[in-house]
């Protein structure tokens, strides 16, 4: 799906164009990306990315509406999505592959992503995971967040794109710029678990929700992951990074 002439409208995992399954940017020539939730073609998915119902939400926060979608690759609950904060940042560290990332989310720009995010963080999803992709040629990024480290797992459940607030060029591509953190997904409103970090300025369709970013250190981290490459098993320039990168711990404050 990613090549500079026609960029991705999704970003796929590891299976998705045999499967339908959620994925993030393909590789420059392929129409393979990232995932974010485990669907399949017919799995219907949310509508709305943030809503208030007939009901209106208390100031200051929105309602998200996660619903549930496919066999989860990890067994959790649902978040809850009552009165999540839309407004400030939170802060968490992540560690992966023994070093510390410095991941500031925005719940200004996605608050239903980063409710999720910090739902299933604390439920432990992301522990003992390790990044199932990673990306070198025509865009750049390290995609996480699959325990079945296949690109097709996700959480069992799926909800709705946030993209207003995705910075665009004057084409109208999205600037998804290095340090950014973005959702994976299998098309419109399918975000799941996974998610991808941005590790050198890329241009991609405007269609990955960003939720969040990592300090300039932390993308250092990313970027010698990077260097060390990655087995090819998607074709030149997208595979299984070469070297670790299990999460260990994804911890708030």
């Amino acid at each position: 799906m990613i090549s500079r002439s026609r960029l991705p409208l999704t970003l796929l995992a590891a299976a998705a164009l045999a499967t339908g399954c959620a994925t993030t940017p393909a590789a420059a020539p392929t129409d393979a990306a990232p995932t974010g939730a485990t669907t399949s073609a017919a799995t219907t998915t949310p509508t709305t990315a943030t809503t208030s119902g007939d009901t209106a939400a208390p100031a200051g926060t929105v309602t998200c509406t996660y619903l549930p979608s496919g066999s989860p690759a990890r067994a959790v609950d649902l978040p809850d999505g009552q009165a999540v904060p839309a407004s400030g940042t939170s802060t968490v560290t992540l560690s992966l592959g023994g070093q510390p990332l410095t991941l500031t989310l925005d719940r200004a720009a996605a608050p239903c992503a980063v409710a999720s995010f910090e739902s299933l963080a604390a439920q432990g999803y992301y522990e003992g995971t390790s990044c199932h992709r990673l990306v070198t040629q025509g865009f750049f990024v390290l995609q996480c967040g699959d325990p079945s480290g296949t690109g097709r797992g996700g959480p069992g459940y799926t909800f709705a794109d946030e993209l207003d607030a995705i910075p665009r060029d004057a084409a109208g591509y999205g600037e998804y710029t290095a340090g950014t953190l973005a959702m994976a997904n299998a098309g419109a409103n399918t975000n799941g678990s996974q998610f991808f970090i941005v590790y050198e300025d890329s241009t991609l369709p405007p269609a990955y929700t960003i939720f969040g970013h990592l300090d300039q250190a932390s993308v250092d981290v990313v970027a010698n992951i990077a260097e060390q490459g990655h087995d090819a098993a998607r074709g030149a320039g997208d595979g299984v990074p070469n070297a670790p990168t299990e999460i260990t711990s994804v911890v708030s404050g």
